[in-house]
């Protein structure tokens, strides 16, 4: 048992400041030299982090303080992404609970908490930009202590000690009017409260895997927390599944701890200690590494099923292979199975005809990032329209996933999401005023209905309107939902959009394409202001004679088109439609360019 250390976790919700606490417990341990350049939010590590503002992959760090080595987890608060959060929380001995001073418990929060609570984590709760003027922090603390009762929270962890801070200014105090100072009681109040790993020295090595990445070097990284005993560089292991059996056996060819940011190569590791490990070739997340002498393995958290689908498909448009270098089945089968490895929260299927692979996750947010990664990597893609994965209960009754929807919204709107929603066959749980002339609405809906909704919600609030949604359960079918009510505008044929024609086609609805953009056929370049799709011809140009000049061209003036971002087109999309992912564009078409046989396709499916 390691008394001078500590593991620990910080949960909360998306934006209430993880990132940036971290950034400052960092400056304040002296982690950083004085002189040291550091970026701001250190601990998002890749760009879709830093541009989104999001934590996507938890990582571990470790910080000094008055002789005791800290080492914190840094999870990430979008539920899309618990995968991450359910097996981090083995590695830690008590997390601190971060809860913005005017937002409080949301959803997100309530789903990390709880898996927490489940393990007999006790908790800190952090409440943080304390210095905002539309603070309320009593409530906010009645808020957590609710939400802990609600999850069954024990007397111990009911008794939670409260601290109140200011991540981006620096400090934290146990009383709530101070408005400066330092991360010191923060310091002290980890020390105190969370217990040192206990844990046993003496016995074999174990070590549960809870994270995996690769590294160019040295090949597979298994990072976790060594359960018991002692591991050494090159000492024999090997790697046992879930159910004991040995899946391979090798030697710790390489020890790496967590000091600050980085990674430090160490020559043996303790009970207790968060390291990486380096050595095997097929070992993986949930698999117990061992000494060879234990047969008997880790219990591993279980993880909560995915509940929406995407088709990956190989880009077959016209335009195939111009911008992207990695285009055939091949190259994306090898790369959607490499993040299934990584990312247990994600399953791959491959369909029969090899050209596509069905890839399951938590939430549009979470493919999103996916097919957003891979874009910048050079993939091209087609990507069909997200499908929820139905269930069957005892019954054989068909089930569909159902999500908890909490939307802060000014009051004028509350009227207009109420009605969307109840469009949408979700069920209303709760409505309360939330200060300042807002409303909270808390809903119970099926997932199957919120696809889309996002882009249409922030234009019902006028972009006012907060969304936060959460994986509930599995519950009964919900029957037929209304999708998109608008058709589409389909181009004829091939070549570059011209003003001349774009021009009229404004009348019939939203553009998504400018002049010059490149078209081709059963390419979809706007929404039709009627129900049913429409074919036009988007690079009609004038028939120039004595008569007819070129220059009156000019005074054409055309509305800036629609540009989609690859989230808001993956849910504009319907059941037959597509979206063509290249690294520099993202277009809308129909799954079947040729006019004819699209006919024959939807007559096809009326017969039926």
């Amino acid at each position: 048992m390691s008394a001078n250390q500590r593991n620990i976790a910080i949960i909360a919700h998306v934006d209430h400041g993880k990132t940036t606490l971290v950034d400052q417990l960092f400056r304040q341990s002296g982690t950083f030299r004085d002189n040291q350049r550091v970026e701001e939010r250190a601990m998002d590590s890749n760009d879709l982090e830093k541009e989104r503002g999001i934590t996507i992959l938890a990582k571990p760090t470790s910080i000094e303080w008055n002789g005791i080595r800290i080492n914190i987890v840094d999870t990430p608060g979008h539920a899309d992404f618990g995968g991450e959060v359910e097996r981090i929380l083995s590695m830690v001995d008590g997390v601190i609970l971060l809860v913005d001073s005017s937002e409080g418990a949301m959803p997100q929060t309530k789903f990390v908490t709880g898996k927490a609570l489940a393990l007999g984590l006790r908790p800190i709760v952090v409440v943080n930009k304390v210095d905002r003027p539309d603070e309320r922090i009593q409530e906010v603390l009645d808020e957590v202590f609710d939400l802990f009762v609600s999850l069954d929270a024990t007397d111990e962890q009911l008794d939670f000690p409260v601290l109140y801070a200011s991540g981006r200014n620096g400090y934290a105090s146990e009383d709530p009017s101070r408005r400066e100072g330092t991360l010191e009681p923060m310091f002290q109040k980890i020390v105190d409260h969370v217990p040192p790993p206990n844990l046993d020295p003496d016995a074999p090595f174990s070590f549960l895997v809870t994270l995996l990445d690769r590294d160019n070097f040295l090949g597979r990284v298994l990072t976790g927390r060594v359960q018991s005993g002692t591991v050494k560089v090159n000492q024999p292991i090997h790697a046992l599944d879930a159910d004991g059996k040995v899946i391979e056996t090798g030697r710790a060819s390489k020890l790496m701890a967590f000091r600050g940011l980085d990674r430090v190569p160490v020559d043996e590791a303790k009970a207790g200690d968060i390291i990486s490990l380096a050595g095997l070739t097929v070992a993986t997340v949930s698999n117990t590494i061992a000494d060879t002498s234990v047969s008997v393995p880790i219990k591993a958290q279980p993880i909560d099923p995915p509940t929406l689908s995407m088709r990956f498909a190989v880009n077959d448009s016209p335009m195939a292979g111009r911008e992207g270098d990695k285009v055939t089945s091949r190259m994306i089968r090898d790369r959607l199975m490499r993040e299934a490895e990584s990312n247990v929260a994600i399953k791959v299927t491959e369909s029969a005809d090899k050209d596509s692979f069905e890839v399951a996750g938590r939430g549009e947010l979470q493919l999103g990032v996916l097919i957003e990664t891979m874009r910048r990597e050079g993939f091209e893609l087609g990507i069909s329209r997200p499908r929820v994965l139905f269930g069957e209960d005892e019954a054989g009754n068909r089930t569909e996933p159902y999500e908890t929807v909490v939307i802060d919204v000014d009051d004028e709107f509350s009227g207009t999401v109420i009605d969307k929603m109840n469009l949408r066959k979700a069920e209303m749980t709760d409505m309360r005023p939330s200060g300042g002339g807002k409303t909270r609405i808390t809903f119970s809906a099926p997932s199957r209905g919120l696809i889309g909704y996002h882009g249409e919600f922030l234009s019902d609030t006028r972009g006012t309107g907060i969304m936060n949604r959460l994986f509930e359960k599995y519950g009964p079918h919900k029957g037929p939902i209304e999708g998109r009510k608008n058709g589409v505008l389909i181009s004829n044929g091939t070549g570059e959009a011209v003003a001349y024609a774009l021009g009229p086609l404004e009348e019939r609805g939203i553009l998504f394409v400018g002049v010059g953009t490149p078209l081709y056929e059963g390419m979809i370049i706007g929404e039709n202001a009627k129900p049913e799709d429409l074919e036009v011809n988007p690079m009609k140009s004038k028939q120039l004679t004595n008569f007819r000049s070129s220059g009156k061209d000019d005074a054409i003036r055309l509305t800036p088109p629609k540009i989609m971002t690859l989230e808001q087109a993956i849910a504009y999309i319907d059941d037959d439609e597509m979206v063509e992912v290249t690294p520099k564009s993202v277009r809308l078409r129909k799954a079947i360019l040729d006019p004819h046989e699209r006919k024959k396709a939807s007559r096809k499916k009326e017969a039926a």
